[in-house]
């Protein structure tokens, strides 16, 4: 009974740290990889969460409903990257303040339109057996989702020749110009492929957390948070964040309190901040 309840509380953690990865992931490519702090992250990933209940809302089916999310992230995160933040690159209380106040008008926006209160579209009705134990089957999907996403990030960012010139174009924009690589256009393509995956993360985690205007709220902190500690190696290092934040206060929360978990989440990112100050995986270059 104890080796159950252990394996439940072990799954349950991973899950959670799968579904704080998930939110993190396009915070990760905006911020690790262009340096840009994007306070309207949260934001993002509840606009994909709406576009993913209303396309469900008018007959089309859920899965096909997360395409769609993220074609209308990346759309809205083009015009927002051309209209604002490419002003502002290399000012960094600039660009805060105005995905700030960004934030707050996309929140407005959906309480005009949608309203505070949202019906969800439920859970997948199956679950996982661990002896006495029983797991709800789809936050544990999240886990296999998590990987994916992190798979398809790495391999589109070192892989492939548009990652090259993503690195190129914020690393030496000066010399990526010079070899014909139109910053701009990269830079506004990355940029959407971050709001994308934001908006991904809404919808795929729609049937868990209900579209609500403030939904984003619960994720950005910790995202911030996750994606500072991973540090300069921005994927892994949020992988192994996300982990070990995410898995550790769930499984604190398990033992003791949710209030607990989360006090655990942010006492060791103080602790790490502290020890490490660039990030967890400052390092790991120049050993390479």
């Amino acid at each position: 009974m104890q080796l159950d309840y252990l394996a439940t509380v072990l799954l349950s953690s991973l899950s959670s740290a799968s579904i704080l990865l998930i939110a993190t992931i396009g915070l990760a490519v905006v911020f690790g990889l262009m340096g840009v702090i994007n306070l309207a992250h949260g934001e993002f990933l509840m606009i994909g969460a709406y576009t993913a209940l209303t396309a469900t809302q008018r007959g089309i089916p859920y899965v096909l409903s997360i395409p769609i999310a993220i074609a209308v992230t990346m759309a809205i995160g083009a015009a927002v990257e051309i209209l604002i933040i490419r002003r502002l690159y290399g000012r960094l209380f600039d660009t805060m303040l105005a995905t700030w106040g960004l934030s707050i008008a996309f929140y407005q926006l959906a309480v005009l339109i949608f309203g505070t209160v949202s019906p969800g579209i439920g859970m997948p009705h199956y679950s996982l057996k661990i002896g006495a134990y029983s797991l709800a089957g789809y936050p544990l999907l999240m886990i296999g989702v998590a990987a994916l996403m992190g798979l398809f990030v790495y391999v589109l960012m070192t892989r492939t020749v548009y990652g090259m010139k993503a690195r190129a174009a914020i690393q030496v924009p000066e010399m990526a110009q010079a070899i014909g690589i139109e910053s701009s256009r990269v830079n506004t393509l990355t940029f959407s492929i971050g709001c994308g995956l934001a908006g991904f993360a809404g919808a795929v985690l729609l049937p868990i957390v209900p579209a609500t205007p403030s939904m984003g709220f619960a994720f950005v902190i910790k995202a911030f948070l996750t994606v500072v500690v991973a540090g300069p190696v921005t994927l892994t290092g949020s992988v192994l964040a996300a982990i070990g934040l995410g898995g550790g206060a769930s499984i604190t929360a398990s033992f003791l309190t949710s209030v607990a978990g989360d006090a655990f989440f942010f006492l060791v990112t103080a602790l790490l901040l502290w020890l490490y100050p660039m990030g967890i995986s400052a390092k790991w270059r120049r050993k390479m």
